[in-house]
């Protein structure tokens, strides 16, 4: 993936489900503990985006304290308000002076849990737009762009069809040439004319679909979101299991991947496993590197594997040693393995089937970690693909 950014639109009302909401906005209505946006920007989190930007309206003040300015997996995020209700396309007039790329645009009430690498390369060289089309069945109400069709790639208007526009778009940054007022729809103003100049395209997907903007899938979107998103999970240490451990490895030209990596970690994610690194990070406490140093890693690793259709869930890492030279971090944490608080920080905000779930380590520390945990444990393979094949088979 190319530099993109990704953009939520979070300034619905949710007028149909306010009885439901209470004062809170429709994206902040939450589900087994957990905000809706939340589900969304844990799902695209492990894409490599540059920037997360979530446009904010109704209530506005209640995303901006739990989201602005903070980071989701080594990505920023950062809160937009329009000043007044301006509409499906509106909202993107507030980006407009902003130094934005190509974007994924997605509603702030709805998940299609595609994969953004397939609708990214469906679009066509004259295209600036591509929509990600799902079939229209009786649990999908109706939505704005209903009744389109794909010809040769391209979207096309068409009177009986069971697909409907499913709320996920890429959208180049060109679109921005096209917005020229503070209020309009995107779907009635700028796509209808796209879809005329033949400038649109579309893809097909069958994934999992929610759209919480009525009371009745309101209110069966707790099981249907526990359903889908409970998952095993593979929790994996990382230096001397993911790459050849070096010593203290904090710069891309001395990460190696282990034998059988790759090909591993492409096979848990088919098997739709969730993947976590927990990993200790001492070399940050003793002055080795710096703690931006890993982050820098981390986002380098991000693109480079995001390139392979490979992705990590969420990374867990201990910066701090009893022993270490920087003020700051020198102290006992329970982040440290054997401790296991990077494990139950991440069984706390995600969905997990502890049952079919374990952990790789190659240090007794990693074993240790894991028996707290209750998970599984193995010590690392000089193959990583043979023994994850072992493993969940």
């Amino acid at each position: 993936m190319h530099k993109v950014d990704l953009v939520i639109l979070a300034g619905g009302k949710g007028t149909r489900i306010k009885h439901l909401l209470g004062s809170k906005p429709k994206p902040m209505a939450q589900f087994n503990e957990k905000f809706f946006i939340e589900y969304i920007i844990q799902n695209l989190s492990k894409y490599n985006f540059e920037n997360i930007y979530i446009l904010t309206g109704y209530k506005s003040e209640i995303i901006f304290k739990k989201f602005h300015n903070k980071k989701y997996n080594f990505t920023n995020i950062t809160c937009v308000k329009e000043k007044k209700p301006m509409g499906t396309g509106g909202a993107l007039y507030s980006l407009k002076k902003r130094k934005i790329n190509d974007f994924i645009l997605v509603n702030g009430d709805t998940i299609f849990d595609i994969d953004l690498n397939l609708l990214i390369n469906s679009v066509k060289k004259n295209c600036i737009a591509s929509v990600a089309l799902v079939k229209n069945d009786n649990n999908i109400n109706n939505r704005k762009l209903n009744n389109l069709n794909i010809k040769k790639g391209y979207i096309i208007k068409k009177n009986k069809t069971r697909l409907m526009n499913g709320g996920v778009y890429y959208l180049k940054k060109k679109i921005f040439k096209l917005i020229h007022n503070e209020f309009f729809s995107l779907e009635d103003d700028i796509f209808s004319k796209l879809i005329i100049e033949k400038k649109i395209s579309g893809k097909v997907f069958n994934n999992f679909f929610i759209d919480i903007g009525t009371p009745r899938n309101f209110k069966s979107a707790k099981a249907l979101l526990l359903n889908h998103f409970k998952r095993p999970a593979a929790f994996l240490d990382r230096d001397g299991v993911i790459n050849k451990d070096y010593g203290y490895v904090f710069k891309l030209k001395d990460f190696v991947f282990k034998k059988g990596v790759l090909k591993g970690l492409k096979y848990l994610i088919k098997k739709n496993y969730y993947l976590f690194v927990v990993t200790n990070q001492a070399g940050i406490a003793k002055n080795i590197f710096k703690e931006k140093d890993f982050f820098k890693l981390q986002k380098d690793l991000k693109k480079k594997l995001s390139s392979r259709n490979i992705y990590f869930n969420e990374i867990q890492f201990c910066p701090f040693h009893p022993e270490g030279k920087v003020k700051r971090y020198r102290k006992q944490s329970l982040l440290r393995k054997p401790e296991n608080k990077m494990i139950r920080n991440i069984m706390s905000n995600w969905f997990i089937n502890k049952k079919k779930s374990f952990m790789i380590g190659d240090k007794l520390s990693d074993k240790q970690c894991a028996s707290k945990s209750k998970l599984k444990f193995e010590y690392a393979s000089e193959n990583f693909f043979k023994q994850i094949k072992n493993i969940v088979n």
